[in-house]
């Protein structure tokens, strides 16, 4: 079987799986990375967002032979140590999450736009993310990601 190396979280990892084994897989399965979560299967409902390269992915549509040699930052690599990454404080500060299975996917794109819009995230930024929350936190995620930009 093929051997990968990914740096996920800042930890330097070999994962033996299949080429074609979906990302979300080799984390989650592997890894025992649980915050990415697998809900569509095809890169609609944005669940399993992470970064990678810090760039914007959906896990579940990216080949384990395609992160070989990149960085893999998920929801549990944002912190530091103790303290909250600005876009985590600001979903704890705005009450964002309800029942909570898509917020690391929200957080990670929210952070993805703010690695690259920084400060002037603007309204229409927003509306181009398009995670899927079924209990329509949408107003709370909206306000969320302009206290942290601003952080």
């Amino acid at each position: 079987m093929p051997q990968y190396s990914i740096t996920v979280n800042g930890e330097d990892v070999e994962v033996d799986v299949p080429a074609e084994m979906p990302l979300l897989w080799v984390l989650r399965d592997e890894l025992r990375i649980t915050g990415p979560k697998y809900g569509c299967g095809v890169g609609v409902c944005r669940a399993c967002t992470c970064l990678m390269d810090d760039e914007e992915v959906q896990t579940c549509m990216v080949k384990a032979a395609d992160a070989d040699g990149t960085e893999v930052t998920t929801i549990e690599g944002l912190a530091d140590g103790d303290e909250p990454h600005p876009v985590q404080q600001a979903w704890m500060d705005q009450d964002v999450a309800q029942c909570g299975f898509c917020q690391p996917g929200q957080i990670m794109a929210a952070v993805a736009l703010i690695n690259d819009k920084g400060d002037e995230v603007t309204d229409a930024d927003i509306d181009r993310i398009e995670n899927v929350c079924r209990c329509g936190t949408y107003g709370r995620i909206r306000a969320a990601i302009k206290q942290a930009a601003q952080a």
